[in-house]
């Protein structure tokens, strides 16, 4: 089973996927490009996964993925590959997903970012928050900006993450990294016992639940700097989770504590480019005194404005004009554009050069002189 396993994991990082999908009574199949491609004709069967899990994977830890019926580990099949490891029960058996973890972290010029990204590493207190489905690159996202860090301040830094995913050697910064269940019981415990550690900046690698969160913001609040994820699609619903996940009693303390810690949110989708790829979509928040006032006077609603007017100032965006942005550079194209603009008919106007933040071209970059990029799919929404 192991000679099997190394050979699939090989076969993901030859095609440049990003994940290996095993599941009890099906083909091993590979996610390329966000895709999902079939590996082969064999099938894994229920003794398979089971046989992997106890005797390869899991081991000292069998017992524990029994009674949860899931386990987080991290899987290493050599010095250069490492891979974030789910094992889970389903109807048929176990299934199990392997994401690639690239072992030297990328940097932030490297992922294509925007600059005002960088910004957030020269911060020395507050929550800065990233955000987005799984599978977004929220890690990969966070690892570049405390690499940069690393690579520039003398500071503590603290990860809690279930799994460890990117393994960062002291640089300029002494780096202390917990794994929940491994190095420690839940986020919430080290995250208390991380405020005992000397830390000038704390990783929690997901903001699960409401005593985590708690803690993320007083940790904030007394002078550290914190990064975390949760798995929201853009600031305002951030926000709006953050606090509604607490009684209707404390909400206005809690929000009134968000406001004056929140630093950040950075928002993420991955979206298909011309190439065959995928370009991360950002919508970002950056602390100003109008944000400030509106999550403070809970008029979260005209977040996404705010967003759209600090763009040329505090370098702030929505996602459809980070969409804007990589269209107008020939990174993606129109459909791609429909297919994820937070507003569809909005985003029709702004193609064609009508109304607030119209893109000042006619013609798709990679269009021919004939081809008018003003044909679009009827949208099923409209009348």
């Amino acid at each position: 089973m192991e000679k099997r396993l190394v050979t699939y994991l090989k076969s993901l990082k030859a095609n440049g996927g990003s994940d290996l999908h095993l599941k009890a009574g099906a083909i091993v199949r590979l996610r390329i490009s966000g895709s999902l491609k079939i590996l082969g004709k064999e099938r894994m069967s229920a003794d398979d996964m089971e046989q992997l899990a106890k005797e390869i994977l899991t081991k000292d830890r069998f017992d524990t993925l029994v009674q949860d019926k899931n386990l987080d580990f991290t899987y290493v099949l050599d010095e250069k590959s490492r891979f974030r490891v789910n094992y889970f029960h389903q109807m048929d058996g176990y299934s199990a997903v392997f994401r690639i973890i690239p072992v030297d972290i990328p940097s932030l010029e490297a992922l294509k970012l925007p600059e005002v990204i960088k910004d957030f590493t020269n911060i020395h207190r507050g929550l800065v928050l990233v955000t987005g489905v799984t599978g977004s690159g929220k890690s990969t996202t966070l690892a570049a900006i405390l690499d940069r860090i690393n690579d520039t301040k003398e500071n503590h830094i603290i990860t809690i993450e279930d799994p460890i995913e990117f393994v960062h050697k002291d640089k300029k910064c002494l780096v202390n990294q917990r794994s929940v269940g491994q190095d420690t019981h839940s986020f919430s415990d080290a995250l208390r016992g991380a405020l005992r550690e000397d830390p000038d900046i704390i990783l929690v690698g997901e903001m699960r639940d409401l005593e985590t969160i708690d803690i993320a913001i007083h940790a904030a609040n007394t002078g550290h700097l914190v990064f975390s994820t949760l798995h929201t699609t853009d600031a305002k619903e951030t926000i709006d989770r953050i606090v509604g996940m607490f009684p209707s009693a404390e909400q206005n303390r809690i929000r009134a504590s968000l406001a004056s810690v929140l630093e950040g949110v950075i928002s993420q989708r991955l979206v298909k480019t011309k190439d065959g790829g995928r370009a991360a979509a950002i919508e970002i928040l950056k602390k100003t005194p109008r944000i400030e006032q509106l999550i403070l006077e809970n008029r979260d609603y005209e977040i996404l404005d705010a967003l759209f007017d600090g763009k040329d100032i505090y370098g702030t965006q929505t996602f459809d004009q980070a969409l804007l942005d990589l269209y107008s550079k020939g990174r993606i194209n129109l459909d791609v554009i429909m297919d994820n603009a937070t507003n569809p008919s909005d985003m029709k106007l702004k193609l064609q050069g009508i109304g607030k933040g119209a893109l000042k071209i006619e013609k798709d970059p990679s269009a021919n002189e004939e081809d008018d990029i003003f044909e679009f799919k009827e949208d099923p929404d409209e009348s």
